[in-house]
């Protein structure tokens, strides 16, 4: 029986024209938490889709009042689709998963029982055996291997979207495009601490992928260069003692 209680716990999932995806994805968010004694809620970050995935939300919505959604008015990325939902939450504990049906929601349970039972405050998934095209594969370990020798060893697989982590963690962070990348680098500037499990990795369930190297590999390998700035520019800080607010 687990010694710790968690309040609440929001699964965040961006999605852009996944259409296709969204109901075998909740279907299976469903089964991973029916074992979770606390309350969930999965809110879906609709990033300006084109397709029929607004729609298929709305009534995912009615069906299940558990999947909550927001739709971007146009296309803004997915950091800020990330983050954007993260301000909407109210839960203690956030979940993110990526709405292509890669992440495998089973895996959210066990993160979270690191989280508490290793008492840190981030537990990042890494994907032990990648289904991506050969491509993908090249890209990320390039712009992975490059990111940590540029920034400081954080993690060994930045890109993979199967993460839980306190929400105090998110507070603060500045906001860029590309910030989802460098997201356990941020949170570990800020002095929390993390740790990683293997997770669960599958071929795309439907569609195609929106990932290609000018959008990806280049991109992310110029944002490097900024994180850099900020890791050495940054500072952090506690209080030894604060006096008490003034009687009314």
């Amino acid at each position: 029986m687990n010694n710790y209680r968690v309040e609440r716990i929001s699964i965040i999932i961006p999605v852009r024209d996944e259409a296709p995806n969204i109901v075998h994805l909740s279907g299976e968010i469903n089964e991973a938490m029916a074992s979770q004694s606390h309350p969930w809620t999965a809110l879906w970050v609709d990033d300006g889709s084109r397709d029929d995935t607004l729609s298929i939300l709305r009534r995912l919505n009615r069906e299940d009042p558990r999947h909550q959604y927001i739709s971007f008015q146009e296309n803004r990325g997915q950091s800020a689709a990330l983050m954007s939902g993260i301000k909407q939450s109210r839960a203690d504990v956030i979940a993110t998963l990526d709405g292509d049906g890669q992440n495998d929601p089973k895996d959210i349970p066990r993160l979270i029982h690191h989280l508490y039972t290793n008492d840190v405050d981030m537990v990042n998934g890494y994907r032990t055996d990648r289904r991506d095209n050969l491509i993908r594969k090249i890209s990320s370990r390039i712009a992975n291997l490059f990111r940590n020798l540029t920034t400081g060893k954080t993690v060994r697989d930045v890109g993979c979207s199967t993460r839980v982590f306190k929400r105090k963690c998110a507070e603060d962070l500045p906001h860029f495009k590309g910030l989802h990348r460098f997201l356990p680098t941020l949170i570990s500037m800020k002095g929390f601490r993390l740790m990683e499990v293997a997770v669960n990795h599958r071929p795309r369930l439907k569609g195609e992928t929106k990932y290609s190297i000018n959008n990806r590999l280049w991109v992310g390998i110029y944002d490097i260069f900024g994180v850099m700035w900020l890791r050495h520019r940054a500072f952090r800080y506690s209080f030894k003692e604060k006096s008490q607010p003034p009687l009314p």
